[in-house]
């Protein structure tokens, strides 16, 4: 029993500490992982551990569509790339289900407080790098694997313009949107708040939000505006005629503030605009590659509805639409669209498997009695549901470490636990 409630203690200061991780270091938080992982595969107990996991839809959902992607090999020709795709998916299978039966109700303040404490801590560099207070990071050559507060030589020209510390703004503003929405969850739905946290989740509400528009990720940008929403029809719960007004008031608002005072916001939605109207002229910029890759991969969707061209197969098949369609453009691995990616490699089947994820997480979540955890459970599918359009968040470490261990307490029933 002793040995129990230690393991437990050392279990949940790693979790806390994992939380803190997540947005700042992929090694760090790699390094936690494996020591999870270790202590939980050694501290027995693997019946009443399974039957956790297998009390759990979304989990068995969520492996179902990992063990698809092994299946999927079967039609694969190239099984090098099959099995790249299943190890970008490993913290489905193996992490998320060890997170499961090891996360406890009573500690869930602390992982959240942890995670906005980083992400505190990234915003203060942000802005310590936009305002050229400190020097971008120097390049540090080891593995890559050991990426904190290491960048390309070509990220460092633009780490002042487009200032994310610790990660590419493709990953920095999603993640920023999910700790934007906590903190307005807090001002404006937690009735319990006290005076001080009020003004110090007031002042990080305010600071976040600019922090959103200094910075370059149109997709997280999207995301925020979907939060929003959201979070207001959170707020006005059944007056939907007043939330539809704020909404229409507030949006443009802060689009056109962002848009007018960041130079950075102001050039990439002009370039976004550009992008999709000279589409036809001009097929190889930023939005453009993005179009394409969703068009020949649809040429290729057609031909295989049903259970796609495979796991790994993806490369190969779009090489030969992109050398008949669109010879002069770059080859990808990656259609930067979640949705593109798994229709073509498991067709209908992935797809269905892959929203079946989202869709259990959202009726777990309405069954909640306990108001934070509803809210960000049905808040944190939809808002990946979202971005998923705009590239494979489900593949890479910043954002998929952040779902798995959100999800991990977010739709766990405790009472049955």
């Amino acid at each position: 029993m002793r040995n129990q409630i230690f393991l437990n203690k050392v279990y949940q200061l790693l979790l806390v500490f994992l939380a803190f991780l997540i947005p700042l270091t992929v090694f760090g938080a790699n390094l936690i992982i494996v020591l999870i992982v270790l202590i939980w595969l050694f501290s027995g107990n693997y019946k009443l551990k399974y039957r956790k996991i297998m009390s759990s839809k979304f989990i068995v959902a969520s492996g179902i569509f990992y063990l698809l992607h092994i299946v999927g090999l079967i039609w694969t020709s190239d099984l090098q790339w099959g099995f790249e795709m299943l190890h970008k998916m490993w913290y489905f299978i193996l992490f998320l289900p060890i997170l499961y039966t090891i996360v406890e109700k009573k500690y869930i303040k602390y992982y959240v407080s942890s995670f906005l404490l980083a992400i505190s801590f990234t915003e203060v560099v942000s802005y310590l790098l936009w305002f050229e207070l400190i020097e971008p990071f120097k390049i540090v050559r080891i593995p890559d694997t050991l990426n904190l507060m290491i960048y390309r030589a070509g990220d460092l020209a633009h780490m002042t313009t487009n200032p994310t510390p610790f990660m590419s703004h493709v990953s920095y503003n999603p993640i920023l949107t999910i700790a934007i929405y906590i903190v307005y969850h807090e001002i404006f739905l937690n009735k319990k708040l006290d005076r001080v946290k009020f003004f110090i989740y007031s002042f990080f509400a305010i600071t976040m939000t600019i922090n959103m528009f200094i910075t370059g990720g149109r997709a997280g940008q999207v995301m925020f505006f979907t939060m929003l929403a959201i979070i207001i029809f959170q707020f006005f719960n059944t007056q939907k005629i007043k939330a539809l007004f704020l909404i229409a008031v507030l949006t443009p608002g802060i689009f056109f503030t962002a848009y007018t005072t960041s130079n950075l916001f102001q050039t990439r939605v002009d370039a976004a605009v550009k992008n999709i109207t000279y589409y036809s002229e001009n097929k190889s910029s930023s939005v453009g590659l993005r179009i394409t890759f969703a068009l020949n991969s649809w040429e290729v969707i057609k031909k295989n509805p049903i259970i796609g061209v495979g796991t790994g197969d993806f490369p190969i098949e779009y090489k030969k639409i992109n050398k008949i369609n669109t010879p002069g453009l770059p080859n990808t691995t990656n259609p930067h669209n979640m949705y593109t990616l798994v229709a073509m490699e498991l067709g209908a089947l992935g797809i269905i498997s892959m929203l079946s994820i989202f869709y259990y997480q959202i009726k777990l979540s309405f069954n909640s009695s306990n108001k934070f955890i509803r809210d960000v459970g049905i808040t944190l599918p939809l808002l990946f549901l979202v971005i998923m359009l705009s590239d494979s968040y489900l593949l890479g470490h910043y954002t998929t470490l952040m779902f798995v261990f959100f999800s991990s307490f977010l739709y766990k029933d405790f009472e049955k636990s």
